[in-house]
């Protein structure tokens, strides 16, 4: 049996149970997983890499799978980083050793033939062919296009680190039967995490930064959010309702505001019920659509926003006099994406300047893909042109005396150009 074939029999029956699918992960499979894996990782507390396993990766992967069938494999603790949010508080990130990461990029494969016939269409984040992107299309065609005239934003406290384990593993088992694999699982979820030279062990959570966690992450909401809000919310409202989820990044959008306000006067206890919180602020319900552009047309009132996955939504109306909505790149991601590249240029002005310029343009390029939405290019211009400005300031500084003057820094631009903005999305939310 393979992938291809469990996925026909989920498919075709959603209650099935899979019972033997421990052997899929074969060494060629593991062998496949690894080279699936990001080549520049931060290693794990075996201080292992990709470039010193890939050598002897075949013998390495060969030596796991015996592990794995005689039940020898054994999980090392994960290592705790922290990168800076948004709003100026730190992130734990959980990073695995590269073993670990190989056994669970195979086993995220095999489990994903049978959730991916479970998944529903709302759900975008972490999925094969789905993105960011496809949410952020979802949400203009509903809101365009639909009945909807009310925004209910969700954020989840701490989300990685709340999901109850044991509920967890009982939502697994509706599906998974193969005792090897919940071993495995469990393993993952359990095990603890190295931080200042102590190992912590909690009761919650799944570790955010492990290969495994985002299918897991995802199960979980599925049952959560996804499942309850199509099955059962939906069929008692009284007029229309969607949801856009990536990852614990959620909208439900609503025609009436008192469905709306129904909803959310549950929500808390449905997801209170599944160890979850809702911020008290963030969680926030807004008239967004086109009655109220429309009012805040007739009144001279500032119509509501919204953030999500980096944009803030904003109403408008077309150049055909028509509703629709627009994207800005969020002022927090804008600042933050200048920072970190004004403190590139500043720890690598001494470099050659073929690099500086390769590097910089993979940075503006990078930005232009994700933040180049047809109605963003007031913003991605702002991007460029604050680059171009940092990279001369900080060449400037090297020069020990000789200012780099603003013709002599053009003419270095016409030599090594910097990437213009390009807007790489269309309407449709295809590449252009």
């Amino acid at each position: 049996m393979d992938l291809s074939r469990i996925a026909e029999l989920a498919r075709e029956d959603p209650g099935r149970r899979f019972l033997s699918i421990a052997h899929l992960l074969t060494p060629q499979a593991l062998y496949e997983a690894f080279g699936r894996l990001r080549k520049n990782a931060s290693a794990g507390v075996d201080h292992l890499t990709y470039a010193e396993y890939e050598p002897q990766a075949r013998e390495r992967i060969q030596l796991l799978h015996e592990k794995l069938k005689s039940k020898r494999y054994r999980v090392h603790p994960l290592r705790r980083v922290y990168i800076e949010k948004e709003d100026g508080r730190e992130r734990p990130i959980s990073i695995p050793a590269l073993e670990d990461k190989i056994v669970q990029r195979a086993t995220v494969e095999l489990l994903e033939a049978i959730y991916e016939q479970d998944f529903l269409p709302c759900s975008h984040g972490f999925r094969p062919r789905r993105g960011a992107q496809q949410a952020l299309d979802e949400v203009g065609r509903i809101i365009c296009r639909e009945s909807t005239e009310y925004v209910l934003k969700l954020d989840i406290v701490s989300y990685f680190d709340s999901v109850v384990r044991e509920q967890l593993m009982a939502m697994i088992e509706r599906r998974v039967g193969d005792g090897s694999i919940l071993r495995l699982i469990r393993k993952w979820i359990h095990v603890g995490v190295i931080e200042d030279g102590r190992l912590l062990i909690s009761e919650r959570g799944t570790g955010q930064g492990q290969v495994i966690s985002p299918l897991l992450s995802n199960i979980y909401l599925h049952v959560v959010l996804d499942e309850w809000f199509q099955n059962e919310v939906k069929p008692r409202l009284r007029g229309k309702a969607f949801e856009v989820r990536y990852a614990d990044d959620g909208l439900l959008c609503f025609q009436y505001r008192e469905d709306a306000e129904r909803v959310l006067q549950v929500l808390h206890k449905r997801f209170a019920k599944f160890g979850l919180t809702l911020h008290p602020e963030k969680t926030c319900l807004i008239e967004f659509g086109r009655s109220a552009h429309s009012q805040g047309r007739r009144t001279g009132g500032k119509p509501a926003t919204f953030d999500f996955l980096g944009f803030t939504h904003v109403t408008a109306t077309s150049l055909r006099g028509k509703f629709t909505i627009h994207v800005r790149t969020m002022k927090k991601r804008l600042r933050r994406s200048l920072k970190a590249t004004a403190v590139w240029c500043r720890e690598h002005r001494h470099d050659a300047l073929e690099r500086q310029w390769t590097i910089l343009n993979a940075k503006l390029r990078g930005h232009y893909q994700y933040y180049g939405r047809p109605t963003n290019s007031r913003s991605i211009r702002q991007f460029y042109r604050i680059v171009r400005t940092l990279w001369h300031k900080w060449l400037n500084r090297r020069t020990r005396g000789r200012p780099l003057d603003w013709p002599t820094y053009a003419r270095l631009l016409d030599r090594y150009p910097l990437l213009r903005p390009a807007i790489t999305r269309t309407y449709s939310g295809s590449l252009s």
